[in-house]
């Protein structure tokens, strides 16, 4: 079996999870249209956030003089499907080109130097790539399960964070903000769905998880506020790294409280649902 199909067995055996050299980083499984033979063909790949809308991705082909096949794939069919752990959405795929690709390679660059390396090594100007999911819904599934690879992918996140944030040193790069920035977002955006249709759905037809729901409702409202801290500190022109690993340390004990509290007492009501 080569490499990538290991990967990518692993990966979707295990929410996103995987060991050896990807340990710990942010993977994706992108599936592509063949430019020639209309296959679909699938590769993983590590990935950049870009805000709420989008993710980034680097043709490196880790250093190869050639672009590699999935990016040619996409220029011909921009199309294409990814896989994040707990969610398999289409989005539309961008080559970003001008002042907008040079900043972002510039930031991708800031955070890792390697990108820069692959590209001396290649001799040719990295293409960089936007992919623009497709909003899907929910896993699909009993829903409790759903919750789960969910919670998953914010556990995994924020362990990135805090791990680069200790790796900071004395300043806080231009992508690490937009990580922690994006990971607001995002886990705001989840509790407001909880909020607006999980919850009173739950109501309704469980009304003895009332107490329970109301408590997740107050950790929430914590959680906004540390989120809130957070923004504050990361919109200074010069955090201090100190205080933001402080700030990111309270926030992944209070967001681990709280999904092992939610996991615990309503996935096995929620696997009641299954879409």
């Amino acid at each position: 079996m080569d490499f990538n199909r290991q990967v990518i067995e692993e990966f979707r055996a295990n929410d996103g999870r995987v060991g050896g050299m990807f340990e710990g980083g942010r993977l994706l499984l992108l599936t592509t249209t063949g430019a020639r033979s209309g296959a679909r063909h699938t590769v993983p790949l590590g990935y950049l956030p870009d805000g709420p809308e989008r993710l980034l991705v680097i043709a490196s082909a880790g250093g190869a003089p050639r672009h590699p096949a999935w990016f040619r794939n996409l220029v011909a069919n921009p199309r294409v499907t990814i896989e994040t752990g707990a969610f398999t959405q289409e989005a539309d795929a961008s080559v970003l080109d001008g002042e907008e690709r040079d900043r972002l390679f510039a930031r991708a660059v800031e955070a890792d130097a390697g990108w820069a390396e692959y590209e001396e090594k290649s001799g040719r100007t990295l293409p960089v790539v936007a992919l623009t999911p497709i909003d899907s819904g929910p896993p699909r599934g009993p829903q409790g399960q759903g919750l789960k690879r969910i919670h998953g992918e914010f556990r995994r996140e924020l362990d990135a964070i805090r791990r680069e944030v200790a790796a900071s040193g004395t300043t806080i790069g231009a992508q690490l903000r937009v990580n922690c920035l994006t990971f607001c977002h995002g886990l705001e955006f989840h509790h407001g769905s909880e909020d607006r249709m999980i919850f009173p759905t739950l109501e309704r037809n469980r009304p003895e998880l009332a107490p329970v729901i109301d408590l997740l409702r107050e950790e929430h409202e914590v959680l906004k506020g540390l989120l809130a801290e957070l923004r504050a500190a990361l919109a200074s022109d010069a955090p201090d790294p100190a205080a933001l690993a402080a700030d990111v340390d309270r926030l992944v004990a209070e967001v681990n409280a709280h999904l092992d509290h939610e996991e615990e007492r309503l996935v096995p009501v929620l696997d009641e649902f299954v879409l």
